[in-house]
């Protein structure tokens, strides 16, 4: 790891603030997963006077595939010592899927 980050979390040994620091980030696990998005439109109704429009809302349902990703996070207390891991997932990136 480049560089070690300081957290404004609690240590879960002895409870302290700003002791926290990301010692490690290892990726466990990487897939790639469909899941269905509800994409909202509106389609204008009419314009009004001053240019206000009502929108009538559209909503699509669309399959997307995301890239999820499961990291382990190492931290290390500073004041007492204290390591454990704990587990992350992260979605990035969203492909939509023709229908």
């Amino acid at each position: 790891m480049s560089g070690i980050t300081t957290f404004f979390r609690h240590c879960p040994s002895c409870g302290r603030r700003f002791e926290i620091r990301l010692t490690g980030k290892k990726l466990v696990k990487e897939q790639v997963v469909q899941k269905e998005a509800h994409e909202i439109t509106g389609l204008p109704s009419y314009v009004g006077r001053w240019g206000a429009q009502a929108v009538t809302p559209v909503t699509e349902d669309k399959a997307v595939l995301v890239d999820v990703k499961d990291f382990q996070y190492a931290y290390q207390c500073k004041h007492c010592g204290h390591k454990w891991v704990e587990m992350r997932e992260e979605e990035e990136g969203t492909t939509h899927l023709k229908s």
